[in-house]
């Protein structure tokens, strides 16, 4: 049996116990909360305050390997020029009410006036932009122009008066198989978020909608995840070699292979867009079908591969240079098709049985160039030489 003293002592430590369980909840419950940001910004050391990256003493150097000093060094340069890009639009639901969608990416400045490289899809349908840059400062921005067959837009804001670091563009045809590389992004939202890997193949077409692909794409095991889409794709030099882009993922989160856009491709865009306000992109003007099967042993085609041009564009290069649209029409399926046409089989010496391998090989010209086409007309094989216009819009 316990005492009165016992007792008395027995709920004064009861009471206590509850005390300090309500004030944890409490806290808990009502204090402030860490949102990823701030979680980030305390492991990386920064601050919301802009201020300049501090420098390693040779004391902290001299107990790094070499490989460390590499990516110390690499991230302290160009972290301050990789900026967070977040989005704002307005999408409908089924009963037509208007709903918010915000989106989020990264960009790096290319221009100390001001102007960022990002992916198209990153501020596509956008109606504001805002970018934070590495050291927490925020601007709005404006949109210049895209490209978006290549997934590649220049937006810019107003440094007003502050110093901005840009990055140095490298040479992306330099690369090779095996080289270490560097992502900086804002995966997930967590700002200036270092990974390293290597380039683990070049050369690849990469397809990632119908209408959009990576040409010449860098694939590298460096970490991409959902946010770094934008950012800098970074040499051992500190100069960007590629724009991560994407991902090949069964799961919805980085499995090791991750795709970059050629910077070569990107300076390209940028400079377009910064001198002319526009992007040059060649020009063919046909119209087109795969015969690939059944079609070309219908139509008695003397190939099996192949693109039947059903019609030319009025005054295009291709109607300039004499290519023949079909004079004829049939049934084929559930469409009608122009027949009697060249069937085009390959451009410059590469061979071509869809209208995306013309829209690849085209996107590697310039307005002006000349490209020789591969073709039949009944059953001669022909090559005919074609001046490449340029297109309007994207």
């Amino acid at each position: 049996m316990m005492r009165g003293n016992d007792l008395s002592r027995g709920r004064l430590i009861l009471i206590a116990l509850i005390l300090v369980l309500g004030a944890f909840w409490v806290g808990a419950r009502y204090g402030p909360r860490q949102t990823p940001d701030d979680v980030e910004a305390r492991r990386v050391g920064e601050n919301s305050k802009a201020s300049p990256l501090p420098v390693s003493s040779p004391q902290h150097n001299e107990h790094l390997t070499e490989d460390e000093s590499i990516n110390v060094r690499i991230y302290r340069q160009a972290s301050p020029a990789v900026a967070n890009i977040l989005t704002k639009a307005t999408e409908y639901d089924f009963f037509m009410d208007p709903v918010p969608v915000e989106g989020a990416g990264s960009g790096f400045v290319i221009d100390p006036r001001g102007y960022i490289l990002t992916n198209y899809h990153v501020v596509a349908g956008a109606q504001s932009i805002e970018v934070i840059l590495g050291d927490k400062t925020r601007f709005p921005a404006k949109f210049i122009g895209a490209d978006q067959r290549n997934d590649v837009a220049l937006v810019k804001i107003d440094p007003k008066g502050k110093q901005l670091t840009a990055l140095t563009l490298g040479d992306s045809s330099t690369l090779q198989v095996g080289q270490k590389v560097l992502a900086i992004g804002d995966p997930f939202g967590f700002q200036s978020t270092l990974t390293t890997g290597v380039v683990s193949a070049l050369g690849r077409t990469v397809q990632t909608s119908d209408t959009t692909f990576i040409d010449e794409a860098i694939q590298t095991d460096a970490s991409i995840n959902r946010g770094n889409s934008g950012g800098p794709l970074i040499d051992t030099h500190g100069e960007v070699i590629g724009i991560n882009s994407a991902i090949y993922t069964p799961s919805g989160t980085t499995a090791g292979i991750g795709f970059a856009i050629p910077i070569n491709t990107a300076k390209l865009i940028a400079n377009d867009l910064m001198t002319e306000g526009k992007v040059r992109r060649a020009y063919l003007g046909v119209q087109t079908i795969p015969v690939a099967g059944w079609l070309a042993e219908a139509l008695d085609l003397p190939v099996q591969e192949g693109l039947l041009v059903e019609q030319t564009t009025k005054g295009s290069p291709a109607a300039a240079a004499g290519i023949h649209g079909g004079d004829k029409v049939a049934s084929a399926g559930m469409r009608r098709i122009m027949i009697g046409g060249d069937v085009i089989v390959g451009m410059d010496g590469q061979k071509v049985s869809n209208q995306f391998d013309i829209n690849v090989i085209l996107n590697r010209k310039r307005p002006g160039d000349t490209v020789t086409i591969t073709l039949y007309r009944g059953a001669k094989k022909l090559d005919i030489p074609v001046k490449l216009g340029e297109r309007d819009g994207n």
